[in-house]
């Protein structure tokens, strides 16, 4: 029998177009799922002849070269804890798993552990593109051995997304959970990015008047200059899209958007690491607040201001300066929690390359990439992306507009959560006071925490005057 190069475990969505993925570069893939119906209805409607279904673990494990490759394609969680044990006993050392799902990255640091006292390598593989991506492809984030990584890196880099100058967007980012870790971040800076968009929204149907096939045309002429990307695109055709009920599809459409988790530990991390990315907190917050059921009764009880409406072409720029500013903000802050994690976790990240990965594939691909890859390559050390020469520069000449754009949010009842974090980032960033000199003397008036001073070196607690009864 002739052995194969790689077997993936799931037949759902994902594990099947990367598997025909594979096939169709090359490589003979042996496809395995729990359940057999799966496979069989892959198998029989899908046919590939670098293709083979097997329907025994142990038969499928047989039909591999060694050392064996392994993906898991299948749902985060107990699941791939429990195939992981399942495997170990008909593996061999120097074997390869390879986790391609939305798992949390600390599940896969302890994966990695568990394998390796097996003498088994475990990576964690964050894959962004969706179903489309998946098959004709993705941006592969792979964390785990590196003295393995040749082992899977023809594989991977042949089916991944090839960026406009011919690079593979698929590069070793670190060990154990590095990979997922990206892949968590990457998300966070999604959601992030699509707040921002529905709040450009918001401004121009609400505050501007405009129509949908107008709004549509806006995104349009966008996606021609810097603000190029895949979401912006496909917001533009979202706008266009009839509906048979008549209208477009947009405006029939529950407004209470959906997560799955990856935004929320984005999140969680940043306050365990103290980094501030409260561009994504908000997005998920905005995401909690759309599935209020409070929120009728809030739109009867709590009286908003009268819309005024602000039209023409100034108006339309300004919310698109304001758009490409926040998203610098974005990025800006995603990045920091990659450094912090960096440092956290020894994993020595390189920042140019996994901005040069998300380029094409993934749903947050887009032109302004390249200007994030660029400043890391300049300056692999750049503490924040809005220190770079030329994300500066749009900040300093767009603020105004980000300033004009928030106020005019806020005055109009219109919830700009995004953006107005994007501001008040900048803000606190570039102010030479936050209001931390009295937090701190707070904390030492009642919890003796101690505080520093501008004029001498050292720790100082002050025995303050008592001025309330306790």
């Amino acid at each position: 029998m002739e052995l194969r190069d790689i077997g993936v475990v799931g037949m759902a969505v994902m594990g099947s177009n990367l598997a025909l993925n594979m096939a169709d570069h090359g490589f003979a893939v042996s496809v395995y799922n729990y359940t057999p119906d799966l496979t069989e209805k892959f198998v029989t409607e899908r046919p590939h002849d670098n293709i083979k279904g097997y329907y025994d673990l142990k038969e499928f494990i047989g039909s591999l070269k060694k050392p064996r490759k392994i993906m898991l394609m299948i749902m985060a969680g107990a699941p791939v804890d429990s195939m992981i044990e399942q495997l170990i006993p008909i593996l061999d050392a120097g074997d390869i798993i390879i986790d391609g799902g939305n798992s949390y990255f600390g599940d896969t640091r302890r994966r990695c552990e568990r394998c390796s006292e097996a003498g088994i390598h475990f990576y964690g593989m964050g894959i962004s593109g969706g179903e489309n991506g998946a098959r004709r492809g993705p941006s592969i984030m792979p964390g785990g051995n590196k003295d393995t990584y040749p082992e899977i890196q023809p594989v991977y880099e042949a089916i991944a997304a090839k960026a406009a100058d011919g690079k593979p967007c698929c590069t070793y980012i670190g060990e154990d959970g590095a990979g997922h870790y990206v892949k968590m971040v990457h998300n966070g800076i999604e959601y992030a990015d699509m707040q921002l968009i529905s709040e450009a929204y918001l401004l121009l149907k609400y505050v501007g008047g405009y129509d949908n096939a107008k709004i549509s045309e806006i995104f349009h002429q966008w996606n021609q200059g810097e603000l190029k990307s895949f979401l912006i695109g496909i917001a533009a055709d979202i706008f266009a899209e009839d509906d048979e009920a008549g209208g477009q599809v947009v405006d029939y459409i529950v407004d209470a958007a959906g997560q799955k988790g990856t935004g929320r530990w984005t999140s969680i991390e940043s306050m365990k690491q103290g980094v501030d990315i409260s561009m994504i907190t908000a997005a998920c917050n905005a995401r909690v607040m759309s599935n209020q059921p409070g929120r009728k009764v809030a739109q009867e009880v709590i009286h908003k201001p009268a819309l005024t409406k602000q039209e023409g072409e100034a108006f339309i720029e300004a919310v698109r300066q304001s758009l490409y500013t926040a998203k610098i903000v974005a990025y800006a802050q995603g990045f920091s929690l990659y450094r912090s994690a960096s440092e956290t976790y020894g994993w020595n990240l390189d920042y140019g390359s996994i901005a040069s990965i998300f380029r094409a594939g993934c749903i947050i691909q887009a032109e302004f990439l390249n200007k994030i890859t660029e400043a890391y390559e300049k300056n692999p050390n750049l503490e924040n992306l809005m220190f770079d020469e030329f994300f500066l520069d749009k900040i300093n000449a767009n603020q105004a507009s980000l300033r004009k754009i928030v106020c005019l949010a806020v005055s109009e009842g219109i919830p700009v959560p995004a953006y107005a974090n994007a501001m008040e980032y900048i803000d606190a960033y570039s102010s030479p006071r936050v209001g931390a000199n009295l937090i701190q003397a707070l904390r030492d008036y009642f919890g003796a925490h101690t505080f520093k001073r501008v004029d001498k070196e050292g720790t100082f607690h002050h025995q303050w005057k008592e001025h309330y009864t306790k």
